[in-house]
């Protein structure tokens, strides 16, 4: 049985493959495997992301940390936080490894994105 007290508890700097175990393991125990194929697990993932940005349609800018945010800010959390889970089963599901794919895709941006003025690099 899963300790979900356990997941509730903060936790600093969660791995992406503490992620991935924890969400086979809810996947497994519910029989939900069968359904999880890259295809379906991109149209949720898709979804997701049209549900996070209707927190954010009509409101124009926002500053960052979103200062005025009370009530919105839970229901920010909860949609980002299903866009993580589906992202982080597709990767899983395609045989990928997220972390390293993210961190070699920061390099190539380095590269194509060079810093053209030292100094104002922060």
């Amino acid at each position: 049985m899963e300790n979900y007290r356990e997941c509730s508890k903060k936790v600093k700097d969660v791995s992406l493959q503490e992620l991935r175990h924890r969400l086979a393991e809810f996947a497994r125990v519910r029989g939900w495997d069968q359904y999880h194929s890259p295809r379906n697990l991109l149209l949720a993932l898709v979804g997701e992301v049209g549900e996070l940005s209707e927190i954010f349609q009509w409101k124009g800018e926002v500053e960052k940390g979103l200062p005025n945010w009370s009530h919105d800010k839970e229901h920010l959390e909860e949609e980002l936080s299903d866009v993580l889970l589906y992202l982080v089963q597709l990767a899983d599901v395609c045989g990928l490894d997220l972390g390293q794919a993210a961190l070699t895709k920061i390099l190539k941006n380095a590269q194509k994105y060079p810093v053209l003025n030292p100094t104002s690099a922060t």
